[in-house]
């Protein structure tokens, strides 16, 4: 794992993802009667980095790993190819094992890391600060528990990430993701349920969560896209306002849906696709995710082949909108029984 000196040798990333905690995975299953073991890195900033770098981006993934679960955590995602910056510390990593050999996800125990020092959050900034101004593009995440680093931290990095020329994406909730909003971000993931848990939207009536989409976009959001339901994503992008739609796919896991699209819309930004089109793409990486088991994973090939059958079309306001076909990869994840 790299500190956070700089290295001459090593050249910039496409990706950076901020994820102050990861957590590290222990999932006890059963094959053929036998207890099968499987150890992973996880969490947000973990699948978003995952899809990154699936679809082609070189990503770092930045976070203070230390203890026993942080040590394992960086030698799984170095395994994966995505570059570990972390910075030393005492603050442990959060850590879970989860039994699922009687058919369902029964937590036998959970740590949920603990909340950085001065020190630490010092480091860590301006780990983040260095690794995104070389980058260009960087996604601020969350934590397992809220208060793992100041609220302030995430409005502090989107204003100076943005003032270098870095292309800043939130995938966030609460007091964090309106901190990164008063910072300045270039993209916003919201979930429907999210915004009308921040009070920005009263109901999820359309005309109520456009209403609050523009409402983060004056306050400081270039793009929003928020996942609805069981209709089309809102993609506002300046005063247009459009629905994405994906085809509706078989689910074999729900979650991880909304992260595979939040990292593949920072995958096409970076690669220097425009908003419309990185949004498309992350439309088709979450709908593929949930076909599959893993999360934040997917093949390359399948996500730009469905990406051809995602359709963005103009919304237009006023108009009350019915049950469809199509379904948001969020909604995919939320409304879908496993087959």
């Amino acid at each position: 794992m790299e500190d956070q000196k700089p290295s001459a040798e090593a050249p910039p990333v496409d990706v950076v993802v901020f994820a102050p905690t990861p957590t590290l995975t222990v999932t006890i299953e059963e094959v053929e009667g036998a207890p099968d073991i499987h150890l992973h890195a996880g969490g947000q900033g973990v699948w978003q980095a995952r899809m990154a770098k699936l679809l082609g981006s070189d990503v770092a993934y930045c976070a203070l790993l230390s203890g026993e679960p942080g040590r394992v955590i960086g030698h799984l995602l170095e395994d994966e190819g995505i570059r570990v910056k972390s910075v030393s510390g005492h603050a442990a990593s959060s850590a879970y094992v989860h039994d699922r050999r009687g058919g369902r996800r029964d937590e036998i125990a959970a740590a949920p890391g603990d909340r950085l020092s001065r020190h630490e959050l010092d480091e860590l900034h301006g780990l983040v600060l260095r690794e995104g101004l070389l980058a260009k593009t960087a996604i601020l995440s969350g934590a397992p528990r809220d208060d793992a680093v100041p609220v302030d931290m995430y409005r502090r990095l989107a204003s100076d990430l943005r003032s270098g020329g870095c292309r800043v994406i939130a995938d966030l909730s609460g007091d964090r993701l309106e901190a990164a909003i008063a910072g300045g971000l270039e993209l916003v993931k919201v979930a429907h349920g999210e915004m009308m848990a921040s009070g920005r939207a009263e109901s999820d009536d359309p005309d109520e969560l456009i209403r609050a989409m523009r409402s983060m976009a004056a306050d400081g959001a270039k793009a929003v896209v928020l996942t609805r339901g069981a209709e089309p994503a809102f993609f506002l992008d300046g005063d247009r306002v459009s629905e994405v739609r994906v085809p509706e796919l078989q689910v074999v896991d729900e979650r991880g849906a909304g992260d595979s699209m939040t990292g593949a819309i920072a995958a096409a930004l970076a690669a220097g696709e425009d908003l419309q089109t990185a949004v498309v793409l992350g439309a088709s990486a979450g709908a593929n995710n949930v076909t599959r088991h893993g999360l934040g994973s997917g093949d390359a090939d399948s996500i730009r082949r469905l990406a051809d059958l995602v359709e963005v079309v103009p919304f237009d306001e006023g108009r009350q909108t019915g049950p469809i076909e199509q379904a948001s990869p969020d909604d995919l994840a939320r409304k879908a029984r496993v087959q």
